[in-house]
């Protein structure tokens, strides 16, 4: 009942309009024709005056829609005395206004959950305060307060427990600590900072709590930047022209044409009025939105929100794609990829020792070592002493044995043969030592998708022959992911304002950027199409794009453009079917064929013919037919990849 009537409050035309209705289907009954005629009549010109002022101010602005055939229908019916086609005009014209705006409507939230995610709290340190993270309360010479993040100046000394986002830009004031840039830099792997380094608000601490000093206010700090990119993005979006609006201005030139033809051979003023009854622009009112309705129901059967027809239309002309690749084209989490063990140790022997002793660490990759070993059925082996040390690794005994995990500096203090294991870019090593002897590393990654190059591969099949990178990575990592997926372009090393300005450079548009995460909620709302990775990403990617996929599944970004090149196909099929047959009933009624009253009843069937036609758009046959081809090439995708 609640959603009654709130739709009541936001479409108020259109509830008065099916009221009135239904009183005069009351009055009908009754006999009262005249009191349904003055009903329907006068509500008919009510609204065609005000659609009157709305068109006006439209021209002023230079452009010129649907409105003014619409206008000009309602009148002339009343003229002539066919109030019913006069309430089924005013119907189609606010039912389909009303469509368009629900899907527009769709693409307007605000950021709420980005600022949401901004800290809004920060633990100022007592002037007292010394470095010892230890605890969660103070540090033994301080007492800790908590402020409103807008109340830091640069200079206070801020107590970061473990997991909490960094509140405001700093410089780390504790020996070392490790965090998690992804949202703000695009980099899936942990970043380790030693006293003096810079840290990032937004950034997310590790597992020790931290002391830093802040370098700047919250206004300023790095968080605050992307939310004001991402609002400065949104606001530089042109506004998409209204698909019905392009055939306005001709159709309604013809239509008055041949009525105002068909009133000076004839003679007979009724002609024209006859004529204008069957040019309606019913087709056009109604047929887009009702395919674009159909075609964001189709994306959500898919686990794709897509944000109105007019994002539905920009997808079906897209000529570039962009993506970022942490995330996006990989999986956005680092997972074991090698495992190199010295002379004397073999892989299975190594993961079990690194595993064992990682039970007992706080680092981000020690799930990642346990996860590996437990997937190879290994059997993990109790500590009976386990110390770590915050940023560097664990010492464990492990039986008669001593292991050490951790960072290559960490280990050599312990095994001074230890060597660096051969990684490339966008991977990290963690290193082992037994008993003082250097026994292996392990290398771990952030893994491509498998189905990145399916999904490249149907984008192109689809018209989209322009692929870019965009990625905070380094150029090493960057280049080898999009070798791996055939992306022609690269631009490695960008923070959020350079892939602003990149989006913006390319030539060839309507752009497509598919992202996820923070730090591509800018270029996500930039891009003429944004496309977020949703079922991990960060809630700001989400609102901030035009599509949000909620399944973590990369080639739902290539069915979202097969399903706008669709939706906008069918819909231009409405449209020009209703037009060609409104032009043969014209060109009937112009030469006295059709008299008014059965020409509002033709009308309808050519609206319903539209209408049904336009509800081809919801797409279930495609659905399947794409399931079953989507089935059918998996093994060889798999292959390909594998090779």
């Amino acid at each position: 009942m609640s959603s009654l009537v709130a739709a009541v409050r936001r479409y108020p035309l259109v509830a008065t309009t099916v009221l009135l209705g239904l009183i005069g289907a009351v009055l009908a009954l009754g006999g009262q024709t005249d009191a349904v005629r003055w009903l329907f009549s006068g509500f008919g010109l009510l609204v065609a005056g005000y659609e009157t002022i709305g068109m006006v101010r439209r021209l002023l602005r230079g452009t010129l829609g649907v409105d003014v055939l619409a206008i000009t229908a309602i009148v002339a019916t009343v003229l002539v005395g066919e109030y019913v086609a006069t309430l089924i005009i005013v119907l189609m014209l606010t039912g389909g206004a009303a469509l368009e705006d629900f899907a527009v409507n769709r693409a307007k939230r605000e950021l709420d959950a980005l600022l949401r995610r901004a800290p809004q709290i920060a633990h100022r340190l007592g002037a007292g305060a010394g470095t010892d993270t230890d605890t969660d309360t103070d540090t033994g010479n301080g007492e800790v307060e908590d402020v409103p993040a807008t109340d830091v100046r640069p200079g206070d000394l801020l107590l970061v427990r473990p997991a909490e986002i960094v509140p405001v830009d700093g410089a780390l004031v504790s020996v070392s600590a490790v965090f998690d840039e992804s949202s703000l830099t695009g980099e899936s792997l942990p970043v380790e900072r030693e006293a003096g380094d810079a840290v990032l608000s937004g950034s997310i601490n590790g597992q020790a709590a931290a002391t830093i000093r802040a370098t700047a206010t919250a206004a300023d700090s790095q968080y605050q930047q992307i939310i004001a990119l991402v609002e400065e993005a949104s606001a530089s979006k042109a506004p998409v022209v209204r698909l019905a609006d392009r055939y306005a201005v001709p159709f309604t030139a013809v239509s008055l044409s041949i009525a105002a033809l068909a009133w000076i051979v004839s003679g007979d003023p009724a002609r024209f009025a006859e004529v204008l009854v069957v040019a309606t622009p019913c087709p056009l009112l109604i047929s887009a939105p009702v395919a674009f309705m159909g075609g964001m129901s189709r994306a959500a059967r898919n686990g794709i929100i897509v944000k109105g027809g007019g994002v539905l239309e920009m997808l079906s002309r897209a000529k570039t794609v962009v993506f970022d690749k942490t995330g996006t084209l990989t999986h956005g989490s680092p997972t074991i990829a090698r495992v190199l063990p010295e002379p004397g140790f073999d892989e299975d022997e190594l993961l079990v020792l690194a595993a064992s002793a990682e039970q007992y660490s706080s680092h981000v990759l020690a799930a990642s070592v346990i996860a590996a070993a437990q997937t190879r059925g290994l059997e993990l082996i109790g500590s009976e002493t386990a110390n770590e040390v915050p940023a560097h690794g664990v010492v464990a005994r492990l039986g008669a044995r001593e292991v050490t995990v951790g960072k290559l500096s960490f280990i050599r203090e312990r095994a001074t043969d230890a060597v660096a294991a051969p990684i490339e870019g966008g991977e990290l090593a963690i290193y082992i030592a037994v008993d003082g002897r250097f026994a292996g590393s392990i290398v771990a990654s952030d893994t491509l998708r498998e189905n990145a190059p399916q999904t490249l591969a149907d984008l192109r099949a689809l018209g989209l022959r322009d692929t870019v990178m965009l990625t905070g990575d380094a150029r090493p990592t960057a280049e080898h992911i999009a070798a791996l997926v055939g992306i022609e372009q690269v631009q490695a090393d960008c923070l959020p304002a350079d892939k602003v300005n990149a989006v913006r450079g390319l030539a060839h548009r309507p752009v497509i950027m598919v992202g996820d995460g923070v730090n591509d909620a800018p270029v996500l709302a930039v891009a003429d199409v944004g496309i977020a990775m949703g079922a991990r990403g960060a809630t700001a990617a989400s609102e901030s794009a035009d599509v949000v996929i909620l399944i973590d599944d990369l080639t739902r970004a290539a069915r979202a453009v097969a399903i706008g090149q669709d939706t906008i196909r069918i819909a231009l099929q409405s449209i020009w079917l209703g037009i060609a047959l409104s032009l043969g009933l014209m060109v009937l009624a112009a030469f006295g064929f059709i008299p008014a009253t059965a020409g509002a009843l033709l009308q309808e069937f050519v609206d319903l013919a539209t209408i049904l036609n336009a509800l081809r758009a919801i797409g279930g046959r495609r659905d399947a037919s794409v399931q079953a081809q989507i089935a059918a090439r998996k093994p060889a995708a798999a292959g390909a990849l594998s090779r």
